[in-house]
């Protein structure tokens, strides 16, 4: 089992999306960050507005995925959030110890679903 988070451009979310269906990956959890990587100090658009400075707004995807769905986990967001330019995201992955279903109490790779 293992836990995949990336930070994407919030405007890529659709696109990130419909690839994790398309993977047969519905299980997301998604929030809305601030951070920055190299691109610090560059000039952002999004949605209209311009964006400057330490701070930008980016997306969090976590993603509790069973050792058959992990490569085609990390391919489906590597393609929906590759745009090419800088600040495009970053994927980590993490091994899952554990993961309950608190409605069954179900564990293990079934509580994933």
């Amino acid at each position: 089992m293992y836990m995949v988070i990336a930070i994407i451009q919030p405007h890529r979310l659709e696109e990130v999306k419909e690839a994790l269906y398309a993977a047969d990956i519905h299980l997301i959890t998604v929030s809305e960050v601030l951070g920055h990587g190299r691109q610090k100090g560059i000039t952002e658009v999004y949605r209209g507005n311009k964006e400057t400075g330490n701070l930008l707004r980016k997306i969090r995807l976590e993603i509790a995925v069973n050792v058959d769905y992990l490569n085609p986990c990390i391919r489906a967001i590597t393609d929906g959030a590759r745009t090419g330019e800088v600040g495009d995201g970053k994927i980590f992955v993490y091994e899952l110890k554990e993961c309950v279903r608190i409605r069954t109490g179900e564990r293990g790779s079934v509580a994933i679903g």
